[in-house]
């Protein structure tokens, strides 16, 4: 099978690349990058020497021989590419937040700042969180060509976190208070060409939230959030979302907050400032552990961690898991769920290749059972 990549220059373009270029089902790469067009892709990134080479070409040309194409392109440029993969029935993974709303071009535009130049095409595209939407790909897929909105790297982690909580009913579906997200990601996930903030200069020895209440991540978020909802019959959680930058190259970990139902509440210690954790907490941290480890349980790339482990970045790095913890707060009311991905892998180029072995009926584990590089 043949891929094309429209963007390979980028982060995430290249993280494609490297991927891609060891899967088993992928017996060529045509490559399109805009900034460096008739370059080579091994002198822009010398590490792909001996292993990936090929003259970056056109992005007609890459539609045009492919069976699968994937776009790492800004967000509002990747619509054309995607009507004519359409056109010739080509499956087509948008890394880009194009897609991932749905048809609500009136979300996308407030935060996004544009219009939906193809509109039909929004009407017929699958937001790609596998754990959220593998059947509905998979049902779409057999029938005609489909356009996968990627999930957003911050979006990622706490869904997957917070869906058990919704679907199950621990989360307190009458409760005023939100569901609160804290994430920390590394520099990547600012791009090739990042902003200032992301300057080693600036960010060093440093960690700072930033885009504080409006980080265009949030809609994602509670749409999610709103799906699950949705499904279960509940009403939508409201959600505060903060993130953070820290000086790492790669890698997420997010601490959510949940209000717990009443039933899964635990009477509070009488001396929390003293007292460890009581013993009625430590039982239902485990059931609950146990619930997320059965909710999961054939999800390839979930890890629920054992009791008293927390996630890290740097036991997910170069991977496509999604390690999560699950603790209830000492005073018995909010389950507190950590998440840790690779914001590269999971949260960008590996979850678009789980799409396409979606997609095209393979093992989603192919090209993805790397064990993650710890050091």
């Amino acid at each position: 099978m043949i891929a094309g990549i429209i963007g390979a220059s980028g982060y995430a373009g290249a993280e494609l690349v490297r991927l891609l270029a060891g899967h088993p089902e992928i017996e060529k790469l045509i490559l399109s990058s805009v900034s460096f067009k008739g370059g080579r892709i091994e002198d822009i990134y010398p590490n792909f020497l001996g292993a990936v080479t090929g003259e970056l070409v056109k992005a007609e040309d890459v539609i045009a021989g492919s069976d699968v194409v994937f776009s790492a392109l800004p967000h509002a440029v990747g619509e054309p590419y995607a009507a004519a993969c359409m056109e010739r029935k080509i499956h087509f993974i948008d890394l880009s937040a194009d897609f991932r709303f749905d048809d609500d071009e009136e979300v996308y535009s407030a935060w996004y700042g544009k219009t939906y130049k193809f509109p039909e095409l929004h009407k017929k595209s699958i937001y790609g969180l596998p754990e959220l939407n593998r059947k509905k790909i998979k049902e779409i897929a057999s029938k005609e060509a489909v356009v996968i909105g990627n999930p957003g790297c911050y979006p990622t982690g706490p869904s997957i976190a917070v869906f058990p909580a919704i679907e199950k009913g621990l989360w307190d579906k009458n409760s005023s208070q939100p569901i609160i997200i804290d994430s920390a990601s590394g520099t990547s996930g600012g791009g090739r060409e990042p902003s200032r903030s992301f300057h080693y200069s600036e960010c060093a020895d440093s960690c700072a939230p930033y885009k504080v209440a409006c980080h265009r991540h949030s809609p994602e978020i509670a749409h999610n959030f709103s799906v699950m909802a949705k499904r279960t019959g509940v009403p939508s959680p409201q959600v505060i979302f903060t993130p953070h930058l820290v000086p790492m190259i790669r890698g997420i970990i997010s601490t959510i907050y949940i209000p717990l139902s009443g039933e899964w509440r635990v009477t509070p210690n009488k001396n929390p400032a003293v007292l460890p954790p009581s013993k009625e907490i430590e039982e239902k941290t485990a059931e609950i552990q146990r619930l997320y480890t059965d909710f999961y349980k054939d999800e390839p790339f979930v890890r629920i961690m054992p009791a008293n482990v927390y996630p890290s970045t740097n036991r997910v790095r170069h991977s496509n898991y999604c390690d999560i913890s699950v603790n209830i707060d000492i005073n018995g009311s909010t389950l507190i769920v950590i998440t840790a991905i690779d914001n590269m892998i999971k949260g960008a180029a590996g979850q678009a290749v789980q799409n396409m072995n979606i997609l095209f009926g393979f093992d989603e584990k192919t090209g993805l059972s790397a064990i993650p590089m710890l050091f």
